[in-house]
């Protein structure tokens, strides 16, 4: 479940590639992203690490956590580094492999794995393959690798899902992952095509922290756990970025995990996917969950009334608790309001939530005082009008947010 809309792929790996083309050619030049040493050090690498790091190295380091805290590499194995970079974490993991192992560096930028096989060949380090590559298929046979390193880079995958599934088809069974990588609160709803830039500028390309768990666990690995968090975006140099994460709640987190003996059952796979736990959940994220409560209760009160008028006619007759019906239909209309509510804290307009206590009182006047169907109507009418001015804030919130707003004023003739 990708936290954007509007993006094709091509747009977002072009996007990616530039971005980081640039970092390997001029590291020392200005991003809206910390890059360097510097940067690698308050992200928690231990200095006498960094320290065997060549300088060309060390200076274009852009990653977003320090994924060896996982411990998931040992002696003799076998290391894929995905979205390896400027090679730090593939020189890291190479010494904790030792003489027996070997790492394979994988990155999607061409200047990158140019940058890195330079830096190997003009230092003579031996273990180390690099390839360009993408994490959507990685050019490995199957249960060829023992652990899997990453920093920063499942975030701009434009497929997760098909990324994550490769990173199993590629490890040996119980094989070992640790990564680190940006994770959001609340989901991008607005639609960014207008800017592919943004997937790799901001945190639109990032998912909500439960669903990359969840992720994982459906492809059918084990132990997921998270081992480590950063407020990574305090460190941007740029006030926009530090603005963007605040709003979606994105931060950067260390995660562990193994690989399960064997793939699970497509019914397993499914039903992961499909737990009513990970709907309710993001529903709530998007700004849904009231949208969702307005239906149930609409259902609730007509779609009842509709059944039992028309179950007679096929034999059954029906009785219902005048009583619960109609604690049901008040509860979901009070429950969509809250909703409504709960959205005046983020784009601090109160009028939907006015206009929704005007519609649920009319529904509970019906409901409880004097019943009559045209003020019950009235008031679902009402309420729908203040849910569905609720969502149009909340997007255009984010569209503030994200600087779409400036950019549709600076070019009104875009669609």
């Amino acid at each position: 479940m990708v936290a954007i809309l509007g993006y094709s792929r091509p747009q977002i790996l072009a996007a990616v590639q530039q971005m980081y083309t640039a970092v390997a050619d001029a590291p020392a030049s200005p991003f809206h992203f910390p890059v360097g040493a510097e940067a690698s050090r308050r992200l928690g690498y231990p200095p006498e690490r960094l320290a065997q790091l060549p300088a060309e190295v060390r200076e274009a380091f852009a990653g977003v956590g320090y994924p060896f805290r996982a411990g998931a590499i040992r002696p003799g194995d076998r290391v894929l580094d995905i979205g390896a970079g400027a090679g730090g974490d593939a020189l890291i993991a190479r010494q904790l492999a030792g003489p027996q192992g070997r790492v394979i560096a994988l990155d999607l930028t061409a200047a990158m794995t140019r940058r890195l096989q330079q830096a190997s060949e003009r230092h003579a380090i031996d273990r180390l393959g690099v390839v360009q590559g993408s994490a959507e298929q990685l050019p490995l046979p199957d249960a060829s690798i023992d652990s899997i390193t990453s920093n920063g880079a499942l975030n701009l995958v434009p497929d997760k899902r098909r990324a994550v599934a490769e990173m199993f088809r590629v490890l040996k069974p119980h094989g070992r992952v640790q990564l680190a990588d940006v994770v959001i609160h609340r989901p991008v709803s607005v639609d960014c095509h207008e800017d592919p830039r943004l997937w790799v500028e901001c945190v639109v390309g990032a998912t909500v922290k439960e669903e990359l768990l969840a992720l994982f666990e459906e492809a059918g690995f084990e132990e997921v756990r998270v081992v480590g968090s950063h407020d990574y975006f305090s460190l941007s140099p740029s006030a926009q970025t530090r603005e963007v994460a605040v709003g979606f709640g994105a931060h950067s987190v260390e995660l562990a995990m193994r690989r399960g003996a064997a793939k699970p059952a497509w019914i397993q796979r499914w039903g992961c996917r499909l737990d009513p736990r990970r709907w309710l959940r993001l529903w709530y994220r998007r700004g849904l969950l009231g949208m969702l409560a307005y239906l149930l209760a609409l259902l609730s009160c007509y779609g009842t009334l509709a059944l039992v008028a028309l179950l007679p006619l096929l034999g059954v007759h029906l009785t219902l608790d005048d009583g619960l019906w109609a604690g049901a239909i008040a509860t979901l209309a009070l429950l969509a309001l809250a909703s409504v509510a709960v959205g005046m804290r983020r784009h601090r307009v109160p009028w939907p939530t006015l206009v929704g206590v005007i519609g649920s009182l009319l529904i509970l006047h019906a409901l409880f005082v004097d019943y009559s169907m045209a003020q019950e109507l009235s008031g679902f009418v009402v309420l729908a009008g203040a849910v569905g001015w609720d969502l149009h804030q909340r997007r255009r919130h984010e569209a503030r947010v994200l600087g779409l707003d400036k950019k549709k004023e600076r070019d009104p003739g875009r669609a």
